[in-house]
């Protein structure tokens, strides 16, 4: 006798539903049902969603529905002789959800546009002028379709791309805030998401709600800028690690913070990266988040840390690893406010900690933005850094407008210095003989 479960997978909430038909042992086919919940939403106990909320009880319903649809035809082909194996049971989910042609261009539903959009991303033109969505804008929109899904199983019904106005915006910012614990900035980030969705598809003839242009996204500025200063780098530096791969990261991370590029892009630096022109050693690399060509001098300190090669390649999350624990064996031991994730709740959490714990890949990037300033021209160092603005590039290493004028006073005070005649006493030695 044919039966079926219902089960979670995935290490990250919304977690997807699977159904697995099991017709005898070792003969359990299972495939995803296109639908998702939050674990702490799914009854262990029953295999079924909690009734808690109404988008949770229309979700159990529909999961019930499915199952008996399932064994209806089931029963129907097994006797024909149709082979039922994962391939039959995908089919039959598609058709009891509609996921297949029809539902699917549905292009009214924010998650169905979604998907058309990414489809044709490759095409879309970028913010550069140039033609395709780099790899992290593509992963904004497929979170932004992961977030909207959470959203309707909360809601209990599809959201469609005309009700996206004021009313939606508080209720969503209300939720993903206050009920599912993400950051403000987050936050702001997914609702811009949603109005460049909502923009496509107007011009695409879909209908939007009037007060769709007072909806926009938003960025919250980070006050927790988190670097390593040139005494922290000096003191890592020199030292001594007892085993290889600290050693290793620890090169990597003298590495990025020298160069002040991603992790992803300071780990994919080879040989081949390292040119002359006109002279001077340079490190040009295409930065992966943004496509950007840079060239970056290669400084003193840089030699300094490559003069017996490159370190060997690591993984970015290992990367993250050793440098927390390099940097906790080096005692960089001041005590900072910052964002570290919470294991229970799998958010960011605001509070003080001990610096190493806060250290990440990025802090190769800002440690290199916030310590060259001042040093390097601010054109130079957004070059390298490849920040747009100058405004984006204070906010990133922590700085405002009163830095700004205050850096360019200091400037003024210097050319004035210089233009100041020095006055030296020129003693008369014979009249000194004489007296």
């Amino acid at each position: 006798m044919a039966t079926i479960k219902f089960l979670l997978q995935g290490n990250t909430d919304p977690r997807q539903i699977y159904l697995r038909l099991s017709l005898s042992r070792g003969n359990t086919p299972k495939r995803k049902t296109g639908l998702s919940i939050s674990s702490d939403n799914w009854s262990k106990k029953t295999g079924l969603p909690k009734t808690n909320t109404a988008g949770n009880k229309k979700l159990k319903k529909d999961l019930n529905k499915l199952k008996e649809f399932v064994l209806e035809q089931y029963d129907k082909d097994y006797p024909d002789g149709v082979i039922i194996d994962s391939k039959w049971l995908k089919k039959k989910i598609n058709e009891k959800f509609k996921q297949s042609d029809e539902e699917e261009k549905n292009l009214n539903i924010v998650t169905a546009y979604i998907d058309e959009f990414l489809t044709i991303a490759k095409f879309k033109t970028n913010s550069k002028g140039g033609v395709g969505l780099s790899k992290s804008r593509i992963n904004d929109y497929k979170s932004l379709k992961r977030i909207i899904t959470e959203y309707e199983i909360y809601t209990g019904e599809n959201l469609l791309i005309k009700n996206i106005n004021i009313p939606f915006k508080n209720k969503f910012m209300k939720w993903m805030i206050e009920i599912r614990g993400y950051s403000k900035g987050y936050t702001g980030r997914m609702l811009g998401n949603l109005k460049t969705i909502c923009r496509d598809a107007e011009i695409n003839d879909v209908e939007v709600h009037k007060q769709l242009i007072k909806v926009s996204g938003f960025k919250v500025k980070n006050e927790y800028v988190i670097y390593l200063t040139p005494q922290e780098l000096k003191k890592i530096k020199n030292k001594t690690f007892n085993h290889s791969y600290l050693e290793n990261a620890k090169k990597w991370l003298l590495l990025g913070c020298g160069i002040g590029q991603r992790g992803n892009d300071i780990l994919n630096i080879t040989d081949k990266n390292f040119v002359v022109r006109n002279g001077l050693k340079v490190i040009e690399l295409e930065q992966q988040k943004t496509g950007k060509n840079v060239t970056i001098p290669v400084l003193p300190e840089v030699e300094d840390i490559i003069k017996d090669g490159l370190p060997h390649k690591i993984s970015l999350q290992r990367f993250n690893d050793y440098i927390k624990e390099v940097c906790k064996i080096a005692e960089i031991n001041e005590v900072v406010t910052g964002q570290k994730i919470d294991p229970d709740t799998k958010r960011k959490k605001v509070d003080e900690y001990k610096k190493w714990e806060l250290v990440t890949s990025h802090i190769c990037r800002r440690s290199f933005a916030t310590n060259q300033y001042g040093i390097l021209p601010t054109p130079l160092i957004m070059q390298i850094t490849a920040h747009s603005t100058e405004k984006q590039f204070y906010g990133y290493i922590g700085k405002n407008s009163f830095d700004y004028a205050q850096q360019i006073a200091d400037f003024y005070a210097k050319q004035q210095h210089l233009k100041d005649p020095k006055m030296n006493v020129v003693h008369n030695e014979k009249k000194a003989a004489n007296s």
